[in-house]
Parts: C-alpha cells; structure tokens; sequence
C-alpha cells in the first residue's frame, strides 16, 4: 500500500493542510495541490493510486478534472468533495463515473476508509492488467493503439521493449496517426509512470521566453523576474519530458538541449551553478529530420543523439484493415466521453468508413466518430477537389475492401459466412482478400472491443 499515492486538491489552504496531515496519520502517503491542473500531469495508466478532489474551484472544477482523468484512464478511483448540499450534483457526479462523493464536513476516518477501498479496488485493477499481459491478452498497450496488421503489431513490440528502458526515443508520423498517445505508452510502461509527464510544444513556445520557459531563472536574471522559477525540464526531475514537434524548435536552442542530452544538467538563467536532472526525454516529429538536417534547419549531432530508438507511427493509408475495428473502438470511447448510450454501426457505414480516404489519420477518424455520437452526419460531403483527385477505380477497389473488411471482422474471421452473405463463391473471396491484403483473423471479432 505505500507504494500508492493520493493526490488531494483544495483550494482553500487550511482544509487542504489539514485534511493532509490527518491522512498522514492514518499511514497515507498524501501530494497536496491547490488547481487541479498540474494532476493531469501525473495521472496514466501506470498510475497506482487516488484522487481527492473538491468540485468547487477556480479554474478547472472536480467535475471537468473527472471527466479528463476518465479519458485517461476511466478506472482511476476519483472522489469528489463538495461543501455543498447539492443532490443534483451528486447525481451527476456517479453517473459521470465518480469512485463516491463526500460532503463537508466529514471525519477523517471517514475519508480514510473510503481512500483505502479506492486503493485496493486500483490495486486489483493494476494487477489484473498485469496478469493479462502476461497471458497475451488484450492490454493496455493494444486498447490504447488498437490493430492487427502487422504495422501495428511491430509497433506495439517494440513500444513495449523501449518502454522498459530509459532509453531516450524519437516518434516519427504524420499529422493525427497518435504520436503523443505513443509517447504516453512509453511513459506509462516505463519505471517513471508515478512520476511527471511534461509535454512542451516546441512550435509554440513564446521566443523570447524560451529559455526561461525550459531551463528556469533566478530572480532578476532578466526584466520582470521578480522571483526564481523552475523552468519545465526541472519540473519533470524524476519522470519524463515529451517535446512535441522538435523539428521546429529554434536551431539556436538546440545546441543547449544537445548538451542537456548528453550530461543531463541544466542551468538556471541567471545562475552559474549547475543543476542535476533525472528525466527521459520523448521527441515527436511529422518533418523528416533527415532532410531537415541536410537543409541545416536541424542539428545532425542532436538527431543522431536522439536516432537510438526510434518508433514509427503508421498512417491509416498503411493499415486499411484496422479502421473499421478502429472506428468502433472510437464510437464507443466517444459515447462514454460524452455520457451517451452504445451506438450500433450499420454495416453499410463501418463499409463506407472503411472506403474513405483518411489523410488526417486517427485524428479525422476520432472526429468522425464523435460526429456519430451527437447525431451528426459521420461523413460530411468530400470537397470536389479530392472527388476529382480519386479516380473512380481507386474509389470501387476502395469500397469493395471496406466492405470485405467489414464482413471478415463481422463474422470473426469465419470464411463461410462471409461469402454467403456477399453472394461470391469461397474461390472468388480467397482472391479477393489476397488482392486486398486482407488476412483471416478468427480472433479478431467486433465482441472483442465490447469487454
């Protein structure tokens, strides 16, 4: 049990001191914080613990922190407190997904009991999750980047195998292929899970604050600096910084994060003295950076240092057969996120899905998804231009391989069905799947993605 953590957020000062220390007294290990923004920065799947939470506060509520650390995680126990007597919120609040919800005031006893039961209901969730890896079944890793083609499953390997290590690693993909769902794996496999997660956007970090934003400052180390601030990579000390888009970090800038690479220190603007840093660092990048380099936009000794582990996210244009699977999952993630009931797919739409373009990835497929959900169309018109771009062939070869991918998933990889259902013989249906590099998957059901 000490190994867990429970992070309370209050923002008055004296009930959060206070309720605390009496935690502390019951042997719980307890991290205090008066937003709750900087939480959803150590929540993840490897998170082992509980989160405390009062609902009434400036900035992000309890209820919006709850929903956020369900679209992390949904079975992170969350207890929300309220000092208000509000039946209607406390109604909204379990069905949202709340672990219990506490009024004020309340005995420490009390919140001490209902804490540890949260502790030992994530302990067997934890555990379970384990036990499950172990026996290959579906995890974490494959609910979080679902797929059975061989892209995918190459990924998930290798994810897991640099996951264990403190190998810094680049994350190389196009636009919405879930570079940053990637980086969160690792950190979440990794041995820093209960540590931080920081992720910095290089492409929009104010220039003329930038060093201070990363490396920190003392107090009067420039105009303004009125006290000493740890910058983002100290912040992280302990877990793992993600830098988003590294490709347009300034090329100035890049030579001191070389050296933070290479001897993992820092130094404070303003300051001589030089400041230890435990972390790991995660670099996505949509450019390649190999031509970056050659264009002298981009530091070759900082992409080599960076080039040891490299992951590669696939574009769905490189694993046509997982998007239906995909978009199911997507439907039902969207429907919990928007507290709606399960929706049934037509096979008619999981085929057109299938058929469509998808030059935004996962990223335009999760919109399409959560345009389902509200009741709106899924596939609004293409534009004439991109009509005009797919030749009619590709567009009929395209529907015909949603609509068989469909079917094989439907039907879990039973042969027999599937070309009875589409009136083909077995013959014509071995050569089609051959032509459209589909493979018999007898595992791969749609009841799978409804555990």
């Amino acid at each position: 049990m000490s190994s867990q953590r429970i992070l309370l957020i209050d923002d008055e000062e004296d009930m959060r001191r206070s309720s605390a220390q009496a935690l502390e007294l019951f042997g719980l290990e307890v991290t205090t914080f008066s937003m709750a923004e900087p939480v959803l920065e150590l929540v993840g799947y490897g998170f082992d613990g509980v989160v405390v939470s009062d609902i009434r506060m400036p900035g992000m509520d309890g209820m919006t922190l709850l929903q956020r650390i369900r679209d992390v995680d949904a079975e992170i126990p969350v207890i929300l407190v309220t000092g208000h007597a509000d039946v209607q919120l406390a109604v909204s609040a379990m069905r949202a997904g709340v672990y219990d919800f506490l009024e004020k005031p309340f005995t420490a006893q009390h919140l001490a009991g209902i804490i540890r039961r949260a502790m030992d209901r994530r302990s067997l969730v934890m555990e379970n999750r384990r036990l499950r890896a172990v026996a290959g079944k579906r995890d974490d890793i494959e609910t979080r980047l679902p797929g059975r083609t061989q892209v995918m499953v190459d990924l998930r390997y290798r994810l897991r195998a640099i996951g264990a290590t403190d190998a810094d690693t680049l994350i190389i993909g196009d636009t919405g292929v879930g570079k940053e769902v990637v980086a969160r794996a690792l950190h979440d496999v990794s041995a820093r899970a209960n540590r931080p997660l920081i992720a910095i956007n290089c492409a929009a970090l104010p220039e003329n604050l930038i060093e201070s934003e990363l490396f920190g400052h003392e107090a009067g180390a420039f105009p303004g600096a009125l006290r000493p601030r740890y910058g983002k990579f100290e912040h992280a000390r302990g877990g793992t910084i993600l830098l988003d888009e590294i490709g347009s970090m300034p090329f100035d800038l890049q030579a001191k994060f070389l050296r933070v690479l290479q001897e993992r220190v820092i130094t404070r603007l303003g300051s001589n003295e030089v400041v230890p840093l435990d972390v790991r660092f995660i670099a996505t990048s949509k450019a390649d950076l190999e031509a970056e380099v050659a264009a002298g936009r981009f530091r070759a000794d900082l992409f080599y240092r960076l080039n040891v582990a490299t992951l590669h996210v696939p574009a769905l244009a490189n694993r046509l057969a997982d998007i239906p699977i995909l978009f199911l999952q997507l439907v039902r993630e969207a429907a919990a996120r928007y507290m709606r009931d399960d929706i049934d797919v037509s096979p008619d739409l999981l085929a057109e899905i299938a058929a469509r373009p998808w030059p935004g990835n996962v990223r335009e497929l999760r919109n399409a998804a959560d345009r389902l959900v509200l009741g709106l169309d899924p596939l609004p018109d293409e534009s004439p231009q991109a009509t005009v771009r797919q030749r009619l062939a590709d567009k009929v070869a395209a529907y015909e391989r949603g609509i068989l991918a469909s079917a094989i998933s439907a039907h879990g990889g039973n042969l027999r069905p599937v070309y009875e259902q589409l009136g083909i013989s077995r013959k014509t249906l071995y050569e089609k799947m051959q032509k459209y590099g589909l493979e018999r998957k007898p595992d791969v059901t749609l009841d799978d993605f409804d555990a």
